[in-house]
């Protein structure tokens, strides 16, 4: 018999555009929320970023999935009065408009609670709301640049951008774990919350290697590609015929079996150079050059036996394309206006279920059935 969600019975209302909002108000929606997404007349404008998907947004699509559309005018006084009609028997807010708008449309988060309690209300900007870039605007690359992320991936030759909105992600993340938590609490006091987060934040919290690296020691972490900046041997090396292979040493138990079983090397362990995690960063081209020597010099099916044998950590370099056909990769499908979806499945699984998802909307799909429902 098929369970039900956890958050069956929760009305969320979000305010949202492009990615961090929607990502969070999708994993409510997921986990069993209502979600009503509140939509301009032309649409989040993530529904124009591109038109991959069967003519639709691939960020749209990923990111709206079982939530109900609702086109407002929040400036005209009669759908101000319905949204507040609808806050007043919501249980979470969520909201990413430029900071201050949301308090000027009587959206502020003290208002919103003091009429109802119980409601959890989520801001979300790019910077906080205050300081001297409160009032910054702010996207995902953006933020990349500010919090030294980029300066920390690429190559030696420049820095570069993750490949993902990763600054939108992780706030969308942390806001959807901090409402979790909201509701929890709730359940044991009887009041909501306010919570505030922002991209610079969520991003700045995924730094704190880099940046606790140069508070305490004055080292920045240098641009090292497809290598870990602070364990060695984690990285890529050529393989005879051309392709690289990254292989992950996490401990000295593992770099062991690495240079006995694989690079035939078992007195590495014992030269000071590689003894510890320390001495082969510090000494890592000699390391490399080792390691290269032995990948190049035997064939590739030898060498990845010898890591499998071994039981070291390894890995193909593999682009978008074999991300598609990875056997490790599980997908659901989702209903959308133009048609279903293929997409990356949620990462947890529950009691081994797959959960199902609610369709995409199209843009007011649920105007006419929620005005009528809060008027």
């Amino acid at each position: 018999m098929a369970m039900g969600k956890p958050l069956e019975g929760i009305l969320v209302v979000s305010l949202e555009q492009a990615v961090a909002a929607p990502y969070c108000s999708s994993r409510l929606a997921d986990a069993g929320a209502r979600v009503i997404k509140i939509e301009r007349p032309e649409g989040d404008f993530a529904r124009g970023y591109d038109s991959v998907v069967h003519g639709e947004s691939a960020y749209f699509v990923w990111l709206n999935r079982g939530k109900e559309s609702l086109v407002l005018n929040i400036k005209a006084e009669e759908d101000a009065a319905l949204l507040q009609n609808i806050l007043g028997k919501a249980d979470v807010f969520i909201q990413n408009l430029a900071p201050g708008a949301a308090a000027r449309a009587g959206l502020g988060s003290d208002a919103l609670r003091a009429k109802n309690p119980r409601l959890i209300t989520v801001d979300i900007s790019g910077y906080g709301e205050e300081g001297p870039y409160a009032d910054m605007k702010a996207y995902d690359l953006l933020v990349q640049a500010e919090t030294g992320l980029s300066s920390v991936t690429g190559r030696p030759e420049g820095p570069g951008r993750v490949g993902v909105s990763a600054c939108d992600i992780s706030c969308g993340m942390y806001s959807y774990m901090a409402v979790l938590e909201a509701l929890i609490e709730r359940d044991q006091t009887g009041e909501g919350g306010a919570i505030r987060t922002s991209l610079f934040e969520g991003m700045a919290d995924w730094m704190n290697v880099p940046l606790l690296t140069y508070d305490y020691a004055k080292k920045i972490p240098a641009r090292v590609g497809l290598n870990h900046p602070s364990i060695a041997p984690y990285g890529a090396y050529p393989t005879q015929g051309g392709g690289e292979i990254l292989i992950s040493i996490q401990n000295e138990r593992e770099f062991v079996r690495l240079a006995g079983e694989v690079l035939k090397r078992p007195d590495m362990p014992e030269d000071d150079m590689f003894c510890n995690n320390e001495a082969r960063c510090a000494n890592r081209p000699a390391l490399d050059e080792i390691i290269i020597g032995v990948f190049t010099g035997i064939e590739r099916t030898e060498l990845t036996q010898r890591l499998r044998d071994a039981q070291i950590a390894f890995g193909e370099i593999n682009d978008v394309a074999g991300l598609s056909a990875h056997p490790a990769l599980r997908r659901v499908e989702v209903d959308s206006p133009t048609g279903s979806v293929e997409m990356a499945a949620p990462p947890a699984t529950v009691n081994g279920e797959v959960r199902e998802l609610g369709p995409v909307p199209g843009i007011g799909d649920h105007t006419d059935q929620i005005r009528k429902e809060f008027s």
